[in-house]
């Protein structure tokens, strides 16, 4: 069999081109069913390259969530860069969630995929998303008038109930098809019932 052909890029280059193929693959295929080969073949590179750059199939999958989390995390930093009122601050937080789900559809599918979200290779690294975005969120729940005189524990319960909102309406959304529920109005069914709350101190 002929070895696919490739073409010289820098390593960096070429390592996020894997991870975007990767990513692809492993939403349509799911973790299990997709082998090492197959990504090789769509990448068109070696198998033996990619073990070269991630050591095994664990090792390129969580290499592909430590990826979205950064994306996640840069797109939440990027919405809310400039500040303003409270809650137009947090809405765009909570945007920000829904447009990178929209945005990068073969991450949200692999971040879904039940099988690792709690007993999978990616498990643990699914966690320090969640991790990532909630402690995020606290910081941004501390800035709000009163904010900084909650008690860490209250403070913490509250940044979990946004993050944990949004991944469910996302989940649904998914399973609506996105285009009935566009993340303008995700945002507003997230906001409108829990603003309320997290704006009285």
């Amino acid at each position: 069999m002929k070895s696919p052909t490739r073409t010289r890029m820098p390593r960096a280059q070429r390592e996020q081109q894997m991870l975007q193929v990767a990513e692809a693959v492993f939403a349509e295929s799911g973790y299990q069913a997709t082998s090492m080969d197959d990504i090789a073949a769509r990448v068109g590179v070696t198998k033996p390259m990619l073990y070269e750059y991630f050591g095994s199939k664990d090792g390129l999958l969580r290499a592909c969530l430590a990826r979205a989390r950064q994306q996640l995390h840069d797109q939440t930093v990027d919405a809310v860069r400039g500040g303003g009122e409270p809650r137009d601050l947090m809405a765009r937080a909570v945007r920000a969630f829904f447009d990178f789900v929209d945005d990068h559809a073969a991450a949200w599918a692999v971040l879904q995929a039940e099988s690792m979200v709690t007993t999978g290779p990616g498990a643990r690294e699914i966690e320090e998303i969640r991790r990532q975005q909630s402690d995020y969120t606290q910081a941004l729940l501390a800035g709000l008038p009163g904010g900084s005189t909650l008690d860490p524990l209250e403070l913490a319960a509250r940044a979990e109930m946004v993050i944990g909102a949004c991944e469910r309406v996302a989940v649904w959304r998914t399973a609506q098809a996105a285009q009935a529920v566009g993340a303008d109005r995700a945002t507003e069914l997230v906001m409108d019932v829990l603003w309320p709350g997290l704006s009285t101190t």
